[in-house]
């Protein structure tokens, strides 16, 4: 079991102002795998001031000295990713295999992605008689998830970094120990003490301490739409800058000319990859009326081979989620899409047979859905999949945009080029067409209710600078 006693502040590790702690949860054995502290005012106070304190001498480095951090960082996390990926596998419970492939490799390369963008980017540039220069945004204040728990952080934390902005960290309590490692580093590679803070604790004290601070210049959240909503309250009352990459209701659309096997199948093991725990997750798999029958055998025989269980093992697929608290909400949604009358293919509400032990949900296709549903309205997060027919191509197109949310979306189709004319009409901040693979330099946010800025690339970096125009 891994225990942090201390927090990370002003570049050193420091004891927590309460001697509280919170509970790390292994979501497949049920039983603490970690500790960490539980912050407070206090110590939000003590890590926004070394951050406000560090930000002169930080921002004025030269990019490449920013550049040359960023990448040391990258390094160390590549060497770490065993290690941080079996880390995260432990208070997430995603299986091993995808810990390692995603949890831990994704955010190195995304912290290497940024040492090459910064060291790239055009920092001021002429115009007319005026010289346009990018200037770090500030302190800046990170509230993250425990669904891509350091994927998330690294986003954030990469790009700031490289824009010559300091930083606090909150990280969620459900999946805190990654972040840990991140401190490690940061601590192994001497970054300038007050650039980089950590402080743990519940949202709605430290997290809420955070963004009504007043020497916080930016926040920067992940997480759902109600916190978000919350957030932007807060941050308003100083005018924040604010960034929120929030929920999604994302809609795959197969159009009649589409690969329906691989697509359908490519539908069920997306919705059940980190046991749909996913933003972007495409929870409504649209069809054609007259292919629903078709599209449900495909669904079914998928669901039958998805492997669930103990996330130590390699050949699992799916693994529990990540609290019993989350698997019961779940639980209320499988039992409202049946009330409501949508027709349960497969999985459902009840505990299933295998495992014994953790937080478990089978892999759940409902049919018959209709998008008035509260189940093809509302973030699910876990492993169900909403099929809803549609008529024609103008009611797809419809059907997906009718809702509160705009993060992703998909369309299948024989031809690209039909394909690409639906994606542009999809009301959502990215698209994939016949599977279009996922791009860590591409930017990454939503429409709608699914938030505002962005995250990954060029884009990412902007989010943290300043603009001034310097007339001559």
């Amino acid at each position: 079991m891994k225990v942090y006693n201390q927090l990370f502040i002003n570049g050193r590790w420091t004891s927590a102002s309460s001697p509280k702690m919170i509970e790390v949860i292994n979501p497949f054995t049920e039983t603490p795998c970690g500790r960490v502290p539980s912050g407070t005012i206090d110590d939000v106070e003590k890590a926004v001031q070394a951050a406000r304190n560090a930000f002169d001498g930080w921002s004025a480095k030269a990019p490449a000295e920013r550049v040359a951090a960023v990448a040391m960082i990258a390094a160390k996390l590549q060497e770490r990713k065993a290690q941080i990926g079996q880390t995260i596998s432990s208070e997430l419970g995603m299986p091993i295999s995808w810990a390692v492939a995603i949890q831990s490799s994704l955010p190195a390369n995304v912290m290497d992605s940024y040492a090459q963008l910064a060291r790239d980017f055009q920092w001021e540039e002429k115009v007319g008689n005026s010289l346009i220069v990018k200037e770090p945004a500030g302190v800046c204040a990170f509230i993250t998830p425990w669904n891509y728990p350091l994927h998330q952080i690294i986003g954030k934390v990469a790009p700031a970094l490289a824009a010559g902005c300091t930083m606090v960290l909150k990280p969620s309590s459900e999946a805190p120990l990654n972040a840990f490692a991140l401190a490690e580093i940061i601590a192994e590679i001497g970054l300038p003490p007050g650039v980089f803070n950590l402080v743990t604790g519940a949202g709605g004290l430290v997290g809420e301490a955070l963004c009504r601070h007043p020497q916080v210049d930016l926040i920067s959240f992940t997480g759902s739409t109600r916190a978000g909503r919350r957030i932007g309250e807060l941050a308003a009352q100083t005018v924040k800058r604010v960034t929120l990459e929030l929920g999604g209701k994302s809609a795959s659309i197969l159009l009649d000319d589409a690969d329906f096997k691989k697509a359908v199948s490519n539908a069920v093991k997306q919705i059940c990859l980190n046991s749909g725990q996913t933003c972007s997750a495409l929870t409504r798999l649209l069809v054609p009326r007259a292919r629903q029958d078709e599209a449900v055998a495909i669904a079914r025989k998928a669901a039958a081979e998805i492997a669930v269980g103990d996330p130590s093992d390699p050949a699992t697929y799916m693994g529990p989620l990540v609290s019993a608290r989350q698997r019961d909400i779940v639980r209320d949604y499988i039992r409202k899409g049946i009330a409501e009358g949508a027709t349960l293919m497969c999985g459902g509400a009840e505990t299933p047979a295998q495992p014994k032990q953790g937080y478990f949900v089978a892999p759940t296709i409902f049919a018959d859905v209709t998008n008035e549903m509260t189940i093809a309205r509302e973030e699910i997060f876990g492993p169900v999949l909403c099929i809803i027919p549609y008529e024609d191509e103008a009611d797809a197109i419809r059907i997906a945009n009718d809702s509160i949310y705009g993060l992703s979306g998909a369309v299948w189709s024989a031809s690209e080029q039909r394909a690409l004319r639906v994606a542009r009409r999809l009301r959502t901040g990215q698209v994939a067409v016949n599977g279009g693979k996922y791009n860590l330099l591409a930017p990454f946010g939503g429409y709608k209710q699914s938030g505002h800025g962005r995250e990954l690339g060029k884009e990412g970096l902007e989010e943290f600078l300043e603009i001034k125009a310097i007339q001559l």
